[in-house]
């Protein structure tokens, strides 16, 4: 990032006042800087450190990264001082877990004050959620001979946030399966014993957390909810009126067609585009962090909402 860059792209999104650029020049110089706004470090389901995190992102090209770990933000203050020795800059984001019509469907806060009262207590009430759900996984999964599972799955999820995909990583380990998608196949996964449903808050509950706690409200992955689009575009009605600002237009590898499907979608409510990887783990390329298209031209990009 040369220094014009640098110092167009630091008065954005610290407000400190480097140079006197329009706002023309702001956000274009923004908009040629390589993007990646949603994904996962160890301290929710990734298995990168949030170093390790953003030290890809800067071999993958990415500029600004917004580390969206599920429920939590306990990685962005250690993601952002490695991004200052990186030369890039880190955005506290988070992803909650929410409901919609029986349905589970994550947002994306990105932006947010981590010091907001809002977004503590928000943090607090998904992670005694969270608890509550391994608990009960844990006691089903005794039940058909799987012994410790609690405190395996703890131990993956070290001082992170408790899911599944620790479950899956000690079954794993413990040779009950032979890799994570048999995990949840056998265990974990819809109908299976381990099977938890958790009771989320309603989505128009975790925008208002969001907006509270200074930050934007982005659906997550739209195109990862298995359901027509009659009911997709009303998930999108119930977002908007619940005050969500932005979509995700471009999740991870997609085809341009969808692309451009969700881009005439955000318009049509007046909705900014965000865009991440959704990146989790290594060497799953349909997910590699940066490495997805550009946003079209035709959208509001999210960062101008910042």
């Amino acid at each position: 990032m040369n220094s014009r860059i640098a110092a167009l792209f630091h008065q954005s999104y610290s407000g400190k006042l480097l140079s006197q650029p329009t706002k023309i020049e702001r956000m274009q110089t923004l908009n040629d800087l390589n993007h990646d706004l949603h994904c996962h470090s160890n301290q929710s389901d990734g298995i990168l450190s949030p170093e390790e995190l953003v030290s890809r992102a800067k071999s993958k090209g990415v500029e600004v990264l917004a580390l969206t770990d599920h429920d939590s933000t306990a990685g962005i203050a250690r993601a952002q001082a490695q991004a200052k020795l990186e030369g890039m800059t880190v955005i506290a984001g988070i992803e909650f877990s929410s409901d919609w019509c029986g349905r589970g469907v994550h947002v994306v806060g990105l932006n947010v004050d981590l010091d907001a009262a809002a977004l503590k207590e928000a943090e607090q009430q998904q992670e005694n959620r969270r608890n509550q759900r391994a608990t009960t996984i844990a006691e089903r999964l005794e039940k058909v001979g799987v012994k410790n599972s609690l405190e395996g799955a703890q131990a993956y999820a070290d001082s992170g946030v408790l899911g599944r995909p620790h479950f899956a990583r000690f079954l794993v380990e413990q040779g009950y399966v032979s890799n994570v998608n048999q995990a949840f196949k056998r265990y974990l996964g819809a109908g299976k014993p381990g099977d938890v449903k958790n009771m989320w808050p309603d989505v128009g509950e975790v925008v208002g957390w969001i907006r509270d706690s200074g930050g934007v409200p982005v659906l997550a992955h739209p195109m990862k909810y298995t359901m027509t689009r009659s009911k997709l575009c009303k998930l999108i009605e119930d977002f908007t009126e619940a005050g969500g600002q932005a979509m995700e237009v471009i999740s991870g590898a997609q085809a341009a067609n969808v692309t451009g499907d969700l881009a005439n979608i955000v318009c049509k409510y007046s909705l900014a585009a965000s865009c991440g990887s959704d990146f989790h783990v290594p060497d799953q390329p349909w997910q590699e962090l940066g490495r997805f298209g550009r946003l079209p031209e035709k959208v509001q990009p999210v960062w101008e909402l910042f």
